[in-house]
């Protein structure tokens, strides 16, 4: 079943000058991107800074204003007038990337937990400190965290605050903008194995936005990669890294690391070969502006941004 469905979305950012400032160009931020996710299912959304990724999830949750498209939740237009009168916003949560600077410093951890409950529910004093108290346990922590403020904790124990705060509600769907990309290496693998059984445990459906194709393939379903705001290709996970398509896919896929001192032989005549054909067949995945081509289909799952194809 079709939960979210983005359709063309655009997202500019107008480029203003003269003495009347007046618009005299575009940043084409997010350029014609759709996708769908299923309900329960992880949408994994990859690309460089710049690509877009980020532009795309903060759109989806209303922090960036659409230029034209639709993100359509359970069917819902979001960005129709007539559906504004309907909030949304308490199905669909957001876990930001820094855990230093998403959390409040001055405010307790029961005060950052407990406010989106004190926007949308009507809770007694002792009624809100038990839901905390019961989402704090839920993520791992001890009801004694609830009196401590973000600078006593270590950035795995502050992400997973955030991750409270953003369960707290009970969303349907939670955009994951680079929740780990702050953290040490030893504790990524935490803070998303966690991720993975919340999901489990309360049917949540995510967008996972990640620079990182390795991270993306332990956490996705389904992968999309973005490039100068345009979509190169996408597919099931399998479909992105046991046969890549596009040249920028393929990078990707070749710069991820591989602890297999085995493997070390092929990886590397890997990446010479996708650097080759990098330098060589260029023009033939970009158009004229250095832009990726639109989306056809390569087979029934899988698409892919190359001129003649589908």
């Amino acid at each position: 079943m079709t939960f979210l469905e983005v359709k063309d979305l655009n997202v500019h950012f107008p480029i203003r000058g003269g003495i009347l400032n007046r618009k005299i160009d575009a940043v084409r931020a997010v350029d014609g991107v759709s996708f769908q996710i299923e309900a329960g299912k992880t949408y994994g959304l990859v690309g460089e800074s710049g690509s877009g990724k980020t532009t795309t999830g903060r759109a989806i949750i209303g922090l960036n204003n659409i230029t034209s498209g639709q993100v359509l939740f359970q069917g819902n237009d979001l960005n129709d007038k007539a559906n504004k009168k309907l909030d949304f916003r308490k199905d669909i949560q957001m876990i930001f990337q820094d855990p230093y600077s998403s959390l409040n410093p001055k405010k307790r951890v029961l005060d950052i937990v407990a406010e989106p409950l004190r926007n949308y529910e009507k809770m007694t004093k002792r009624e809100e400190l038990l839901e905390v108290a019961g989402l704090l346990e839920k993520v791992g922590l001890s009801e004694e965290s609830i009196y401590k403020y973000p600078h006593q904790f270590s950035g795995g124990q502050r992400q997973r605050i955030g991750i409270a705060r953003a369960i707290a509600l009970k969303p349907k769907l939670i955009i994951a903008d680079e929740p780990v990309s702050a953290l040490d290496v030893s504790v990524q693998a935490q803070v998303l194995n966690f991720m993975k059984d919340i999901q489990n445990e309360l049917n949540l459906t995510y967008l996972f936005i990640s620079h990182d194709l390795g991270i993306v393939k332990h956490m996705s379903d389904r992968i999309g990669i973005m490039y100068k705001g345009r979509y190169v290709e996408e597919g099931n996970t399998e479909d992105i890294f046991s046969n890549p398509q596009h040249i920028y896919t393929k990078r990707l896929v070749a710069a991820i690391p591989d602890i297999n001192p085995n493997n070390r032989a092929k990886q590397k005549e890997f990446r010479e070969a996708v650097q080759k054909e990098y330098d060589q067949d260029y023009d033939q995945y970009f158009d004229e502006k250095g832009l990726a081509y639109p989306l056809r289909q390569h087979t029934d799952t899988h698409l892919v941004a190359l001129p003649g194809r589908g």
